[in-house]
């Protein structure tokens, strides 16, 4: 995957959704470094650590 830059400007609105943008890297990552460990590909979310 490739570097991501999460940007949060400020302004007057009202705070909210601030932590989704860093979030959908979250289970790719995590799935490769499984791959990178077990040599098991996660093909369908949600998946079960118990079964692998």
């Amino acid at each position: 995957m490739p570097p991501v830059e999460v940007h949060v400007m400020e302004n007057d609105a009202n705070a909210g959704g601030v932590g989704e943008p860093g979030l959908p890297p979250f289970a790719p990552a995590l799935t490769e470094a499984i791959f990178d460990l077990t040599g098991k590909r996660i093909r369908k979310l949600p998946f079960d650590l118990n079964k692998l």
